[in-house]
């Protein structure tokens, strides 16, 4: 075999087309690594929305809680049940909620708006959600026109700071007196009021978009859900409030996951042009090198392993420094309509192990596709006329 070092020099000597040759490789990883990382962040909020032992109802047949309507009266029967938890003081951990949208206009755009999810909570909303809770200023008040905001829209919007006001619609301000975190969900791309203030700003008098509730434990959904969804006359679907969630998240992590690989798709194209072009030119000004590596005993099968490893050298350079700059995109935050709330939903890109692996086989990959017909090439001179130079 020929020696590794032999490769390493020429990469060396040849650095302008390295460098081309692993940018064009870098370029690729990159964009890939971050679809996937947008991807999983995307899955990651909505996924770790809900609680695995809370049940959410709404009405049959509702696809989302912002189509969902339910008589207020139907959420003293959904709590009265067995299978609920109560507090130390006996009361049910569940409330019913009010989900609407209001369109707000953005920071550092021009007459930009966007729709941001506005729930109106009830006053045990802390003990039904443990995972929410206050990370500046204090909760709002129940029965005020106080609000509270998720830390991930804070100062995004005009309106949506401490001590700000926001019209949740014309003519109906509300005065942000906290901000919350709930463990990295899409709740914290919310705003949180009492729910009859928000009823009466939305002409919801009467009515809540779903129920959520704290179970006994998770084996006791199938008791919960029987009990709910046997009355036919209520109309209403229970389902787990994480698997919920989930769904929620289905439809736009596989628009950005097939987007990203079509781009990649795209750009790899590219990528393994560039690299065959680079390692065709490399060929052409080394075939005396090759000849005299072939007059020397090395067999067409060494030469062609030799010129595939380069190819793999260059593709696994362009592959970590790929994956180096998409490790960047953890500290960044990017905001999307998700399909299912028609609301904008603020998402970190989330770096997996299991996501860096992926980009660098793709990475090996095009080196492998870029370099074989070059390698081809250079194993099949022959010795004599690879040292004329014909």
């Amino acid at each position: 075999m020929i020696p590794i070092a032999y490769n390493l020099g020429s990469l060396g000597v040849r650095r302008r087309t390295t460098a081309t040759a692993v940018l064009g490789i870098a370029l690729v990883v990159f964009v890939l690594a971050g679809a996937l990382m947008l991807t999983a962040g995307i899955r990651r909020t909505l996924g770790s929305t809900g609680r695995a032992d809370g049940a959410l109802v709404i009405r049959k047949g509702s696809d989302a809680e912002l189509s969902s309507n339910i008589d207020q009266a139907s959420v003293g029967l959904i709590l009265e049940g067995p299978e609920v938890r109560r507090s130390e003081k006996g009361a049910a951990l569940g409330s019913g909620e009010v989900v609407v949208v209001t369109a707000l206009e953005k920071i550092g755009t021009k007459g930009g708006v966007s729709n941001v999810n506005v729930r109106g909570v009830a006053d045990n909303v802390w003990l039904v959600r443990p995972e929410a809770h206050i990370v500046d200023g204090v909760p709002a008040k129940a029965g005020t026109d106080e609000a509270v905001i998720g830390a991930r829209i804070r100062g995004r919007f005009k309106g949506v700071e401490l001590g700000q006001s926001l019209e949740l619609r014309k003519g109906r301000p509300a005065r942000i007196v906290g901000v919350f975190e709930a463990g990295g969900s899409s709740f914290e791309s919310e705003i949180w009021a009492d729910v009859d203030t928000v009823r009466t700003a939305f002409g919801r008098e009467g009515l809540v978009s779903s129920t959520t509730v704290q179970l006994l434990s998770m084996g006791s959904f199938d008791a919960f859900k029987a009990r709910i969804e046997h009355d036919k006359n209520l109309g209403l679907e229970a389902m787990r409030e994480s698997i919920y969630y989930e769904k929620q998240s289905e439809n736009l992590a596989k628009f950005i996951g097939v987007l990203g690989w079509l781009i990649s798709a795209f750009f790899s194209i590219g990528a393994m042009i560039g690299a065959m072009i680079t390692m065709y030119a490399s060929v052409s000004s080394r075939e005396r090198e090759i000849g005299t590596l072939r007059a020397l005993g090395f067999s067409r099968r060494s030469v062609l392993a030799s010129f595939m490893l380069e190819a793999c050298l260059v593709s696994l350079l362009g592959g970590a420094v790929g994956c180096a700059a998409s490790l960047a995109l953890g500290v960044v935050r990017f905001s999307m309509i998700n399909f299912a709330t028609w609301s904008e939903i603020v998402f970190v890109f989330e770096p997996t192990a299991r996501i860096l692996v992926i980009a660098m086989v793709s990475a090996v990959a095009m080196g492998v596709l870029g370099g074989f017909l070059p390698a081809v090439r250079a194993a099949r001179l022959r010795p004599v006329e690879a040292m004329r130079g014909e």
